[in-house]
């Protein structure tokens, strides 16, 4: 057996002991090309797991024709999330929109409170994060309380970026359009820049640049300290 084919078979049997527990299981996905292995194992291994996009409206027309691609190449049920509070309404007292003055109650609305529901409805959140990604994520363990008692799994934890981009390579899968013309990490539009990639720190560098801020909130609010 391969690495990736015992990588593989270790998130089957954590997932297949999940569902042996009577576990509602869901995952999300920001759909990049760091996505990729994970997607493709969970078509694999369990394609009934519903996977949540949450689709701001500031996200590259490129990441939207990604999603639809991803999903129609794997047969996975991606549903998009929504903001309950129209972008019209999401502006500060002095009529700038959130993302240029707030970015993190910007990062609120659009995208911890429309996963909040889908939090009381679940017990195991399949999050891709992986330590290398920055100094927050290093500090993960494989599973984590979340809240309403939802537990965080995460399975790439221990993967590296050569990796995932092995995997990718073995298996044919596609890259996220973008990624060629300098992007690292995709997020909005608005706060997402191209980077050096000689400079590199951190793969998340390229978002909300010039700001003390490198997480939009799922994965440092909704993690049970």
């Amino acid at each position: 057996m391969t690495e990736f084919e015992q990588l593989t078979e270790d998130i089957r049997q954590d997932l297949d002991a999940y569902k042996a527990r009577g576990l509602k299981i869901f995952a999300s996905s920001s759909l990049q090309t760091n996505s990729m292995p994970l997607l493709h194992i969970i078509s694999q291994v369990a394609s009934e797991i519903p996977i949540y996009f949450l689709n701001t409206g500031y996200h590259f027309p490129e990441t939207l024709e990604f999603r639809q691609q991803v999903k129609d190449l794997l047969g996975l049920n991606i549903t998009d999330l929504f903001s309950a509070v129209p972008k019209y309404q999401q502006r500060d007292a002095n009529g700038r929109l959130l993302f240029t003055s707030d970015p993190d109650y910007c990062c609120y609305l659009n995208k911890i409170q429309p996963l909040e529901p889908i939090l009381a409805s679940n017990d195991v959140w399949i999050s891709g994060v992986r330590g290398d990604q920055s100094k927050v994520r290093a500090q993960m363990k494989r599973e984590e309380k979340a809240p309403n008692g939802v537990l965080r799994y995460h399975p790439m934890l221990g993967w590296t970026s050569k990796m995932v981009y092995d995997y990718i390579r073995l298996h044919k899968l596609p890259k996220h359009p973008l990624e060629g013309e300098g992007y690292v990490s995709i997020g909005c539009e608005p706060c997402t820049r191209k980077i050096d990639v000689d400079a590199l720190l951190d793969d998340r560098n390229g978002r909300w640049f010039g700001m003390n801020k490198t997480e939009c909130g799922l994965h440092t609010q909704l993690i049970a300290k």
